[in-house]
Formats: C-alpha cells, sequence, structure tokens
C-alpha cells in the first residue's frame, strides 16, 4: 500500500532551524512543509512591503531554503512553504536565486498567491458582504476602513496540488491554510479532487496537517508531557506517514528528542478547535467525533477513522488594522513588603495619570509571580513574598498618550518604595489589531505560475 512521508519544519516566523534540518538529513521524507505564518503575520509583512515592494515575504525564507534546498535536492523531497507571505512573487524569486547559485538549473518553483484581498474590500462591501466580525459579532468595516493595513484570506490547498502537479519542486505560498502545506502533497499523491471528492479521505489529509501544523507542539512541546519528553533541546519535527487508505502514523526523526505518544498527539488534535464535530478549514470540514490515536511503538502513533464534510462556501480572512499605540513597563519590588510597594506604586501610577489627564483606551496592572497569567482568579498570597513585578500595560489613541503612560512607569524608579529593581524602558509601539470575517470562496481568485530556475 503507497504510503507518503511528509515533515513539518516550521510553526511560526522565528522557529528552530536545526529541527527542519535534521527531517532533511534523516527524515526519509517525500514533502516538507515549513509554516512560517500567524494571523497578525501578514500585517507586519504588509507594512514592510509598503516600505519597500521588493519585501513583504518571511525573512527567514531566505536562510531556511539555503540550509534545507540542497538537503531536499539531493533526496528527492519537495518542499512547500507559505514563507512567501504578502508578497509571493517576491519570496520565490529569492529562492529561484538561491537555486541558480546552488547550481540547481532547471529546479521548477510554484507561485501560489490570490489570498490578498485588500484591495477587494470595497467592491465586496457593496456587492452586499457584511464582514461580520467573528468574534464580536460587529457588522461592517466603515469604523475602521481607514485604518486597514492587511485582508488575506486562508485559502486551501488546490493551487498546491495544482503546483505539484505541474513539476514543482518548491511551492511558494501566501496566506494557505496550516493544514494546506500536507494536505496539497497527500491530494496529489493519490489524485484526490474537488471535482470528485470523497470527502473523508480529504478530510483525513486536513486532519494529519492539523496534527503536523505546529511542528514540535505534537512531538512534546508546549505540552502536559513535558516531564516524558526528553532532551526538549534536541527535540525532533513531526512525520506523518500517510497511507492510501486514509490513515496515518505519526511520528519524528529516530534519535531526535521530545515524545510522541497518544497524549501529544489528541493535544493538538484539539488545539484551536471549537467544534470537533465541525473543524471549519478551506479544504474541507472536518469531524474529529470519530478519530482514533493508538500507540503503535515507540515514538509512533496511528491516526484512523478520520472523517470530513464538504468544504464551506466562504473562506476566513484575517483583516489587521491599525488600533492606536500600546505602552507598557516593568518594574520589580523586593521583599520585605514587596507586594505592598506594588499595589502602592499602582495607585501612584493612576493618580498620576489622572493628574496629567491621560486617558489611556484600556489600562492594566499585572502582579508578575501572582495574577499574570491568572488575572482576578489568583488567590490572594499568603505571607511575605520574595519579590513581586508590577506590569503597567495601556493602549492609548496617540503615540504622545503612549509615551506618557510609559515616561510614568519609568518614574516608579524613584517614587517606589526602597527596594524598586528596573530596567532599560520600553518603547512605545503601534497595535494591529485582528478582524476576523467570512468572505464567499468565489471572490477570492487563487492563482498559479511555474518558473523555473
Amino acid at each position: 500500500m503507497k504510503t507518503v512521508r511528509i515533515g513539518n519544519g516550521s510553526a511560526y516566523w522565528g522557529d528552530m532551524l536545526d529541527p527542519a534540518v535534521e527531517l532533511a538529513e534523516r527524515g526519509e521524507l517525500d514533502y516538507l512543509g515549513l509554516d512560517h505564518l500567524s494571523e497578525l503575520t501578514l500585517a507586519i509583512l504588509q507594512r514592510m512591503k509598503a516600505k519597500d515592494p521588493g519585501s513583504g515575504y518571511i525573512p527567514d525564507l531566505v536562510p531556511w531554503t539555503e540550509a534545507l534546498l540542497p538537503l531536499t535536492h539531493r533526496g528527492g523531497t519537495r518542499m512547500i512553504t507559505n514563507g512567501g507571505g504578502a508578497n509571493p512573487d517576491a519570496g520565490a524569486r529569492q529562492v529561484l536565486g538561491l537555486a541558480r547559485r546552488l547550481g540547481f538549473a532547471g529546479l521548477k518553483v510554484g507561485i501560489v498567491s490570490g489570498d490578498d484581498v485588500f484591495d477587494k474590500l470595497d467592491a465586496l462591501g457593496a456587492d452586499g458582504v457584511k464582514f461580520t466580525n467573528l468574534d464580536t459579532g460587529e457588522e461592517g468595516l466603515a469604523r475602521i476602513r481607514k485604518d486597514i493595513v492587511a485582508a488575506n484570506a486562508y485559502i486551501g490547498s488546490d493551487a498546491i496540488v495544482d503546483a505539484l502537479d505541474a513539476g514543482a519542486e518548491v511551492v511558494v505560498t501566501g496566506r494557505v491554510s496550516d493544514s494546506a502545506l500536507a494536505a496539497g502533497p497527500i491530494l496529489h499523491e493519490f489524485g484526490w479532487t474537488f471535482e470528485r471528492p470523497d470527502w473523508n479521505r480529504i478530510g483525513a489529509a486536513v486532519t494529519v496537517g492539523h496534527i503536523i501544523e505546529c511542528a514540535c507542539f505534537c512531538t512534546g512541546g508546549g505540552s502536559c508531557q513535558w516531564r516524558e519528553a526528553v532532551e526538549p533541546w534536541h527535540i525532533g519535527f513531526p512525520i506523518a506517514e500517510f497511507s492510501e487508505d486514509a490513515t496515518a502514523v505519526i511520528t519524528k526523526p529516530a534519535g531526535s528528542g521530545g515524545i510522541v505518544n497518544e497524549w501529544t498527539v489528541k493535544e493538538q488534535l484539539t488545539y484551536e478547535v471549537a467544534d470537533p464535530a465541525n473543524y471549519f478549514m478551506p479544504d474541507g470540514v472536518v469531524d474529529l467525533t470519530q478519530i482514533r490515536v493508538e500507540e503503535i511503538g515507540k515514538d509512533r502513533v496511528r491516526v484512523t477513522h478520520m472523517r470530513g464534510k464538504p468544504r464551506p462556501d466562504t473562506l476566513k480572512v484575517c483583516i489587521g488594522y491599525r488600533d492606536g499605540w500600546i505602552a507598557e513597563g516593568l518594574v520589580l519590588y523586593s521583599w520585605p513588603d514587596a507586594l505592598d510597594k506594588a499595589r502602592r506604586s499602582e495607585e501612584i501610577v493612576r493618580r498620576r495619570l489622572a493628574r496629567l489627564g491621560v486617558a489611556p483606551e484600556e489600562l492594566r496592572f499585572d502582579y508578575v509571580g501572582i495574577n499574570t497569567l491568572h488575572g482576578s482568579t489568583a488567590p490572594e498570597p499568603a505571607g511575605e513574598l520574595n519579590e513581586v513585578g508590577l506590569r503597567i500595560a495601556a493602549r492609548c489613541r496617540t503615540r504622545d498618550e503612549a509615551d506618557g503612560v510609559r515616561r510614568e512607569a519609568t518614574h516608579l524608579w524613584t517614587l517606589g518604595g526602597v527596594g524598586t529593581a528596573f530596567g532599560v524602558p520600553f518603547q512605545p509601539r503601534p497595535v494591529v489589531a485582528l478582524w476576523p470575517t467570512l468572505v464567499p470562496r468565489d471572490a477570492v481568485d487563487v492563482t498559479m505560475a511555474i518558473e523555473t530556475a
């Protein structure tokens, strides 16, 4: 029975390179996916592109390709990366240039674009698209229209399949769904299509793509299995052995660190899933309620009984917009009376801001070591504390207001109690907020092109 080996060598912009190199060297892969994007990444990349039309791709694309391409090319592994970000054409040019410099003449690069719908927002609104905010229910973009900096749809694997069918050895995409980096190779290898869909098989491909999309999250990273994960400093990134019967085995390179067991796989299966019976992806709606997860050996987990439903008629779009400025400060207080000193400092800052007429849109004080993560649910500490940190954060309308809050945080260096410690003050930074929404699938024109080194 035919089986395809797919590895994932990155979960975000800035992820570790050495586990990806290990996959390329020792994973015996047919395909290597590289996921570099998150919800806000496109807004950052669009700002880069606005300053320099030749940028807008993930900067990691260049060193990652330079390190990996000699290995994948020699091993016959095809690489799919969404490192094209906001400018897949420019990213692909970088890959083509590297291929030529490395002596890989004739190497084919597939370029997938069309996810950027920024220029279509007004026309779509005129056609009746409500752009309902999926988090808040607010309709219409009038309130934020002048502040929008990016609008990218999560597209599926269709064009990746087309690129692989056309012989691409490397595929550079924009904002495809994370799971599409694995689903595309699976559909290509087994000839599964959306024209004559078997939704259970496609659902299995999407499910496996979801399991490995966050790299080490299914191999012991960020896991309740952190005690069992061996040598996390040498963690192995995941490999999916996907078979034509729509079952899969999840594993990692032999001898690498981390752990793959039923719990690491189950943890990732539930990641970002609101309704296990209806996990919406552009390639299909996945039903996780019947799935079976079974350990069959050391660091080998079989996944079966995956199910799917027809893909939705809409695509998710993440709209990024400017939403003011953030100011931040951090001050540390030592024993004795550390908590009391921190509480007094909160009062000082609040009263100073009122005295100066600075009214942030949001203002919060977190007590590091007490309630930074748990907020109001954190119990009152008992007894004297060795130290307490006070984090001050404010969202302001203007940079000047944010700078005013930042300065008040620094004034605690002298206004705070004895035993106050501090570091370099943070600079105000712009806030980019997200407006998640849906648009009709047919409003997004996905294109694929092949270029040869």
